[in-house]
């Protein structure tokens, strides 16, 4: 016959517990745990097994025993999970990769029904088609204003028809529809709304970016550095290149506008002095580009038989 332990003797297991995952994991995801029933989280705990722990309990009772544990071994670095412990929440302690634990959870997903009262999380549209129904359930059809006509001895819905709009509570006319429908349009698992790592607490859709994203955001960043650093011509890292260029810049207008003069500056007074020198640099890229077909061109030439010559044909133009 197994001895049943004292409140008091449960909470001391539960406060060791807490606290030896506190020694043990840096990685906390924070979860959402409405409309997840017993069967569903035994569940999510096989599949985490190994690498993760999923820890339920009273929100009071876990601010408690991190306090706790931060005054016995001064490690302060959880007390921001205190404040995220609002509502029905759990803890899932991990060491591997957050992304593939989140996304492991979501596989955990249960389709539920349209319970009267309960606060929509999606819309929910009921499709066009037949229903299978008689036409003496056109009453329900009706009171909801959905447009339907009869086909066959059987009631259809003409159009889709957006039934609950996310956010609004079920009402009883529309709890009674999904059901003769046999529409399950919710569904519900334990939702991650916290990531904590190592004292930092950010949001899980940090979890999505991927390394184009962070290299662009960077990107973004380090130009709103050096926009701001030359505006304030405050010299940085980001914004010297430009700042170099600017200043030889000035130098090169200085250096057009007088007697001084150095070898580039040179070159930019020749072609201001005769701007034709301008159109003459653009061809000369092409010529290039040309000289290298020039050569395949005469080979062919070589090639021709001797025969075919003007002289041979009787087409001398020395005649």
């Amino acid at each position: 016959m197994a001895i049943k332990r004292t409140k008091a003797e449960k909470k001391q297991a539960y406060d060791r517990k807490l606290c030896s995952l506190l020694d043990e994991y840096t990685k906390v995801l924070i979860a959402l745990a409405d409309n997840v029933g017993s069967k569903q989280l035994q569940d999510i705990r096989r599949g985490l097994r190994g690498d993760s722990v999923v820890l339920m309990g009273k929100n009071t009772l876990i601010r408690r025993c991190i306090k706790a544990y931060a005054d016995k071994t001064g490690n302060h670095t959880f007390d921001p999970l205190m404040d995220l412990l609002v509502g029905n929440v759990g803890l899932i302690f991990t060491k591997g990769d957050l992304k593939e634990v989140r996304e492991e959870v979501a596989k955990y997903k249960v389709g539920a029904p349209a319970r009267v009262g309960l606060v929509a999380p999606v819309d929910v549209v009921v499709p066009p088609g037949n229903t299978g129904l008689d036409p003496s359930q056109t009453s329900f059809f009706q009171v909801l204003n959905i447009p339907t006509k009869i086909n066959k001895g059987t009631v259809e819905i003409i159009t889709p028809v957006e039934l609950i709009k996310k956010g609004d509570k079920v009402g009883s006319s529309e709890s009674a529809l999904l059901a003769k429908l046999g529409i399950r349009p919710f569904s519900y698992g334990l939702q991650i709304i916290n990531v904590y790592e190592d004292g930092s607490v950010f949001s899980p859709e940090v979890l999505d970016l991927t390394e184009d994203d962070l290299v662009e955001k960077f990107a973004t960043g380090v130009s709103m550095v050096a926009s701001l650093s030359l505006a304030l011509s405050y010299p940085t890292l980001a914004a010297a290149p430009h700042m170099f260029i600017n200043g030889y810049k000035n130098v090169l207008a200085v250096a057009v506008e007088t007697d001084y003069s150095y070898p580039h500056a040179d070159k930019i007074k020749e072609y201001l002095k005769d701007p034709s020198k301008f159109a003459v640099a653009a061809p000369a890229a092409a010529a290039d580009s040309g000289a290298a077909a020039a050569p395949k061109e005469e080979e062919k030439k070589a090639e021709e038989p001797a025969e075919e010559s003007d002289d041979d044909m009787g087409f001398s133009l020395f005649d």
